[in-house]
């Protein structure tokens, strides 16, 4: 059976390199600000038939938000990406931030240091919980994903924490033209090409810059 690789598509970052603003919560899931990371990516064809709904745009974009789901057999999520709620799990209430039909559709392995039984979701997703670190839950991802590729959806924490391992085969990141100017910032002290990485695509379109790193290539 093949080795699955671990890849990030479609993560939006800014002009200055953020990919979340600050103060996230329930009102703002991206931080302040972060929502217009992810315009480009609102417009796609993808994006509405994910969320349920008809049209948008094709082209580029669309091509590079599709190529996130093709050969996908698990994800990866951080803590704070699967919701606001801090520190210990108060209840079993919180469920993500997509309804009883998340767009997995897959099992999903949420990095956290507090234990969570698993929770089944329709169409297909099970939120399971790793409170052993990065590895553990891309083993478990790996064993999941039955020879198919895992997507590791971020949020910034989590996507550098893979990345300063080297464990990220390839990352798809949308530039997107707005400036934060504080948040997370994706690469700040991290040595991409020390660590074997190399820009592989770079396609701009009238929305958004594409670039694709590659390990090892």
């Amino acid at each position: 059976m093949p080795q699955p690789k671990l890849r990030v598509h479609a993560f939006s970052i800014s002009l200055d390199g953020y990919g979340a603003g600050p103060h996230q919560d329930l009102d703002h899931p991206l931080g302040v600000g972060g929502m217009g990371l992810h315009e480009w990516a609102f417009a796609t064809r993808t994006f509405r038939q994910m969320s349920g709904s008809d049209g948008g745009a094709t082209g580029v974009d669309d091509d590079f938000a599709a190529r996130g789901f093709r050969n996908v057999g698990a994800w990866i999520l951080g803590r704070n990406m699967f919701g606001p709620v801090r520190g210990p799990w108060p209840d079993d209430t919180w469920k993500g931030w997509w309804g009883e039909d998340p767009p997995y559709h897959t099992p999903v392995f949420v990095l956290t240091n507090h234990p969570r039984a698993s929770i089944t979701m329709s169409g297909g997703t099970t939120f399971h919980f790793v409170t052993e670190g990065i590895h553990a839950a891309l083993q478990r991802a790996a064993d999941a994903a039955k020879g198919q590729d895992i997507r590791l959806g971020g949020g910034v924490a989590t996507i550098r924490q893979y990345l300063r391992a080297g464990l990220i085969d390839e990352v798809h990141i949308a530039v997107s033209p707005i400036l934060l100017g504080c948040g997370e910032h994706l690469l700040a002290g991290i040595d991409a090409p020390r660590l074997g990485y190399r820009l592989t695509e770079c396609v701009p379109t009238s929305t958004v810059t594409h670039v694709v790193l590659t390990k090892g290539c």
